[in-house]
């Protein structure tokens, strides 16, 4: 593959690190922290309160799958751009002009009249939103020395941890204090200090607008199709009964197709918007690799515990929310202890140890059953936030490592498009997975629940006699036992079925363990140790 030297040209703001941090720049890191924060926490925040979204939206469920997948797919497409944004603009007149956008297609969702107008917005605010992830990371490692980036990866890995767990339960308690509307108008305080942090903490740097005529368009544009095209067709496949519809047929097609332009255009010209050319370094890779599946378990498992919650216990947003809280808690305390330990121990060991703990976590789920709720998941919340901080730190650490300075801007938007491009991979492969397997169990306990069977029989008629003794008819009381029964089958059919999400997830954070060990030894001085 040819050597990708655009970055190196594009002369990149504050790419040399100073010898020091001084409080500005600190408040610039700590502004678009929150930034990223906002951005991952605005796709989940919708969760717990889609029903009530719908309703005022006049939409059905299956139409209301596009208020998160508009979102996300605007989102993935613009993280590897900000490279090009950034050198065109300048990094603190593109962060500002983002907030600011961001702030006013929040205001618009949240008065949005029609679901197209949600879907319109919900876009605005992604293809906003998604600089914030990317230009954080971004100036953790070209503003701050060597000595503090593990600090600021620390608490990087920390706020993008903790939003897809704080998301639903934000979600649910601002549903329930003041209604929908208000999910996305809080973003005008976070905005506002975002605001602040950024004219403060980051110097004014001259535009390049030629740099946009001179940009490879062709290889953004085949990104920006295979990109948000697959984000499409992760998003709605389940729903659609994948290739039975035209839509994800097509969406297939232009994923193919964008995905080999973008390619092709990125090892032809010289001076593409992104280096691929870090793909072939293998810690770069098997960084970005983990990136993918740890992003699938992070946001699938956070799609599938709620919805666990909501479906069989019957819990509402508040109470899931509190039983989810625990994923994120304990994580503000285990992180600083990452961090130091990422600067003195083999990262391969502390990333091992992490994966072990979050596979373990979910393993720990699958001994669910129909009566599973906030006390029966607390220990395997904490295990979960126990781990996730190790994995976190040492990924963006193996990512990092022995990259040029001048490619740490690409490295960024990789690494940060994988990850969410990892969170619609699980969430498509759970939502395929526990339809399937629901199906599959509720036809298995249905032939054991056969009408011939003594068993069933015996129910049925203890079911029938209570519903008489309530003032049912007999017609009525028969049909009241049968559904009953149906309903029991169904349940159990669906916890089966969650169980086997959790089992997946397990299993495959648990396999990614010996991969890690195909890395060079890192240890994250960001002096170049290996």
């Amino acid at each position: 593959m040819t050597q990708n030297t655009s970055t190196l040209d594009m002369g990149l703001p504050g790419i040399a690190a100073p010898a020091s941090a001084n409080m500005r720049i600190w408040i610039a890191v700590a502004a678009s922290m929150l930034g990223a924060y906002m951005a991952i926490l605005d796709i989940q925040i919708t969760s717990a309160s889609l029903k009530e979204i719908l309703g005022s939206l006049s939409a059905t469920q299956e139409e209301g799958s596009w208020i998160s997948t508009a979102y996300l797919a605007t989102e993935v497409v613009v993280i590897p751009l900000t490279v090009l944004f950034s050198r065109a603009f300048g990094e603190r007149t593109y962060l500002l002009a983002s907030t600011l956008l961001f702030m006013l297609s929040s205001v618009l969702c949240a008065n949005a009249w029609s679901l197209s107008s949600m879907i319109a917005f919900r876009m605005l605010q992604g293809f906003t939103g998604g600089a914030f992830i990317p230009m954080c990371m971004t100036l953790i490692l070209t503003k701050l020395p060597p000595k503090q980036r593990p600090i600021g990866l620390a608490l990087f890995a920390l706020s993008t941890n903790l939003a897809p767990t704080t998301g639903p339960t934000a979600g649910g308690y601002l549903t329930e204090w003041y209604g929908w509307p208000a999910i996305f108008n809080i973003n005008w305080i976070p905005g506002i200090l975002l605001l602040a942090g950024i004219a403060y903490g980051l110097d004014r740097e001259p535009k390049k607008i030629d740099v946009l005529r001179n940009a490879d368009w062709l290889g953004i544009g085949c990104m920006a199709l295979w990109l948000g095209a697959m984000t499409v067709f992760l998003e709605e496949g389940n729903t659609r009964d994948w290739f039975e519809s035209t839509l994800i047929v097509s969406c297939a097609a232009l994923t193919v197709i964008g995905f080999f332009g973008w390619v092709a255009a990125s090892v032809l010209r010289k001076n593409s918007f992104v280096n691929l050319g870090l793909y072939g370094q293998r810690n770069f890779l098997i960084a970005t690799l983990i990136s993918m599946v740890v992003g699938m378990a992070l946001y699938g498992s956070a799609f599938i515990l709620p919805l666990f919650l909501a479906q069989i216990p019957g819990y509402n947003p508040i109470q899931i929310g509190k039983t989810i809280m625990w994923m994120g808690l304990p994580q503000l305390l285990v992180m600083p202890i990452a961090a130091i330990l990422s600067a003195k121990v083999d990262n391969r060991i502390i990333c091992s140890i992490g994966l072990a703990l979050f596979g373990a976590s979910c393993l720990m789920n699958v001994f669910i059953d129909s009566s599973t709720g906030y006390d029966q998941l607390f220990w395997s919340q904490i295990v979960r936030a126990l781990g996730q901080p190790f994995i976190m730190v040492t990924v963006l650490n193996f990512a990092t490592n022995g990259i040029a300075p001048q490619d740490l801007p690409s490295a960024s938007g990789l690494v940060n498009m994988t990850r969410n491009l990892g969170a619609s991979v699980g969430i498509a492969l759970l939502a395929t997975t526990l339809t399937n397997r629901e199906k599959f169990h509720s036809l298995h306990i249905g032939q054991a629940v056969s009408s011939y069977s003594a068993q069933t029989q015996e129910r049925l008629e203890q079911l029938t006699q209570s519903f008489i003794s309530s003032g049912a008819s007999l017609a009525s009381a028969t049909d009241q036992a049968v559904k009953v029964l149906d309903n029991i089958v169904r349940r159990e059919s669906y916890v089966m079925a969650y169980s086997d999400c959790f089992w997946f997830i397990g299993a495959t954070l648990l396999i990614c363990i010996p991969f890690v060990w195909l890395s060079d030894r890192v240890v994250s001085n960001h002096g170049g140790e290996k």
